[in-house]
């Protein structure tokens, strides 16, 4: 049953900067204030009953029309993705040609289940600009819980679109959402036995994707920074590894390093002012980490064994990777400096890929036993492992930047199969393929673009 709250007047500015090629503003902001989240659910186990909420057509003027009703379209796909929110059919609703400027007639709300309610419109302001406003409303208490305003240019109605699912999202769970987001990933084209490798990059429902690289040097494992808009990436130029930083927005890409053998897996750390990856030299592997501003290596492991796959605790104190030192491959958990290293994997399989969750309660990882390949979760001391999706070949997960969802991809048999990517959520029931036109893997999440 969905609390009664007060509304109270607040105002936010909301700015992603010139670099995003937008500028989404808030004003006159009318929201509710609860004292607790609507939605309490727990959504680490367990099946999700999605919550029941009606999401109209968004009203707009003459040619705004369509873009009005995208718009609404685009927050009841996110919403729906989630694995919490069960939009309801159209068809179903009673009310008709809801205004946003006025109260629903929450009578006729109720008798078709739905607890939440979004309205909103779109029109065109005399300079171009699109005026977006939407309100969400409770509907078992028949008060407004959030009300919005943005105003932004026409071509970027879809972010518009995410950044109000996540505002909605948030005020039903007490959690920020994680629409308004990218995705970075390795687009493969062409045969099997001779792909060719494109960084790319897509809102992270699989719309508008833009490719970063040419295709002419193979690229691998791109990871986002916490704190910018950059990713790292390794490529192989004229056979010899390299790890390069790219901004997004510019294009400008610059070497990190040329270092001698291998290069595995760079990953930064969480304040986006170091890399972490694994070296080969001679037949083994040990963890590196580069400050890049003063470009110093500083070794953290040194074992005769393979170290890779270093991932940050997102405090910065600790680091967890792959190592066969036991014999095989499981997972480690050091101090960020190097010292304390101790085992944290002890089911049966291999374990690889961790990455550690933005909340920071739990590693991901990919486990391979008996010819499967699975996405899990266990807590940083190694205990509670769930396994949440399994399938031929699963691997590489990457977490959302709320620690809800991981994103992995899997790849399909046969002559004509390559890799796809796909999203699971903490329950394991939830899970998803990312539309791509072709195949990808590698995927990484950015974080919020605000």
């Amino acid at each position: 049953m969905f609390s009664t709250v007060a509304s109270r007047l607040s105002a936010l500015a909301r700015s992603t900067g010139s670099a995003l090629a937008c500028v989404v503003v808030l004003v006159a902001i009318f929201a509710s204030a609860p004292a607790h989240a609507l939605v309490e659910i727990d959504v680490t186990q367990g099946n999700v009953e999605p919550l029941p909420i009606a999401i109209p057509d968004f009203s707009g003027p003459g040619g705004d029309a369509e873009v009005a009703k995208d718009v609404s379209a685009v927050i009841s796909a996110d919403l729906r993705r989630s694995g919490l929110f069960r939009p309801l059919d159209p068809a179903s609703f009673i009310e008709q040609n809801v205004n946003v400027g006025t109260p629903p007639q929450f009578g006729s709300w109720r008798p078709i289940g739905a607890q939440a309610l979004v309205v909103g419109s779109v029109t065109r302001q005399g300079d171009g600009r699109l005026r977006a406003e939407f309100r969400l409303w409770d509907v078992f208490a028949g008060e407004q819980m959030l009300g919005q305003q943005f105003f932004t240019t026409p071509d970027n109605w879809r972010r518009l679109a995410h950044i109000i699912a996540d505002a909605v999202y948030e005020r039903l769970t007490g959690e920020k959402g994680y629409f308004d987001t990218r995705i970075v990933f390795v687009s493969e084209s062409g045969p099997k036995d001779q792909r060719v490798k494109r960084l790319a990059i897509m809102d992270q429902d699989g719309a508008n994707v833009r490719y970063l690289t040419r295709g002419d040097s193979l690229v691998l494992t791109p990871r986002f920074s916490p704190t910018r808009q950059e990713v790292t990436y390794m490529a192989y130029s004229d056979e010899a590894p390299r790890v390069y930083l790219l901004n997004i927005e510019t294009g400008q890409r610059e070497v990190v390093g040329n270092f001698p053998g291998m290069t595995f897996a760079p990953r930064f750390s969480p304040d986006g002012q170091k890399v972490v990856m694994s070296l080969q030299q001679g037949g083994n592997s040990n963890i590196y980490v580069m400050d890049l501003r003063s470009r110093r290596t500083t070794r953290l492991t040194n074992s005769p064994a393979i170290d890779t796959s270093p991932s940050y605790a997102p405090d910065g104190s600790r680091v967890v990777f792959e190592s066969d030192r036991g014999g095989s491959q499981q997972l480690y958990v050091m101090n960020a400096d190097g010292s304390g290293a101790e085992r944290i994997s002890f089911g049966p399989g291999r374990y690889s890929t961790p990455v550690w969750s933005p909340r920071g309660d739990l590693i991901a990882f990919t486990k391979m036993h008996q010819g499967r390949f699975m996405i899990g979760v266990m807590r940083p001391d190694g205990q509670g492992e769930r396994i949440l999706t399994e399938g031929y070949h699963n691997e590489g997960p990457a977490w959302s930047p709320n620690g809800r969802v991981l994103v992995f991809f899997r790849d399909t048999p046969g002559a004509s199969g390559g890799p796809q990517l796909w999203t699971v959520d903490l329950t394991g029931y939830n899970e998803q393929r990312v539309p791509t036109e072709g195949f990808a893997s590698d995927p990484a999440w950015s974080p919020s673009l605000d």
